[in-house]
This record gives C-alpha cells, structure tokens and sequence, in this order.
C-alpha cells in the first residue's frame, strides 16, 4: 500500500521530533567524553540555541562543525558530500563562541530518497 507524499511528510517530521526530543532528554547518556573538557557556558550556548523562528536546535548533540559558502548571498553547507543551502529562517544571527559554524539537520526519508532538513545554522566569526 503506497503512502501520498502528505502522509511520508507527517510521518517524517513525527519522527524527527520525536528524535528531537529523545536526543535532548538523553544528551547526557550520549556524552561519552568527548564534551568532558567543554565549558560550562558553551555547553549552556548549545543547549539554548534556538532558530529566528523559535525552534529548538536540539542541544549540543545534534550541531554539526562544518564548513560553508555563500552563494548569491545564501548560506550553503556541506552534508554527507552534497551541498545544501541553508533557509534564511534557519541562520541565528548571534556571537559564536565556538568560532566554528555549526549546522543542526535532520534527516527527511522520503519515497523519492533522503534529503536533510536544515533547522539552524551558526556562520563562525562574527556575523
């Protein structure tokens, strides 16, 4: 039984913020010590990030460094070897403690394949 592209779109965002929510409740179970030696207060950053739009980024485990271009003005990242552009609604515009940017993505399974959905972007530097 084929599923419409409506329904594949409500259940992969279900999914995701399920994900979402398990991941941020579990952060601590999913430190392993690699975040042994991070401060406090970029600890705190992470957790606390949320997109123009309100959208919890989801906490430190789900950010991603990365690199990035901009073309014809718009943010694009790097993701699994494809770039993708960043929506204008996903790029938080505030200081970056960590001088790297960081992207948080989910990812959208879908009949026609997979795809990332970029849900906030942090450029490194200043912005």
């Amino acid at each position: 039984m084929a599923l419409t592209k409506a329904v594949w779109k409500f259940h992969s965002l279900l999914i995701a913020a399920l994900m979402c929510c398990a991941i941020s409740t579990t952060a601590a179970a999913m430190d392993r010590g690699q975040f042994q030696n991070v401060p406090p207060e970029i600890r705190e950053w992470f957790e606390n990030m949320r997109s123009p739009k309100g959208i919890m980024c989801c906490s430190y485990a789900d950010g991603h460094r990365t690199g990035y271009d901009i073309r014809q003005g718009q943010y694009w990242v790097p993701i699994d070897g494809d770039w993708y552009p960043v929506p204008p609604e996903a790029v938080i515009k505030t200081e970056n403690p960590v001088g790297e940017a960081i992207v948080w993505y989910l990812l959208k399974a879908g009949p026609e394949g997979d795809s990332y959905r970029i849900i906030c972007f942090v450029p490194s530097g200043d912005v």
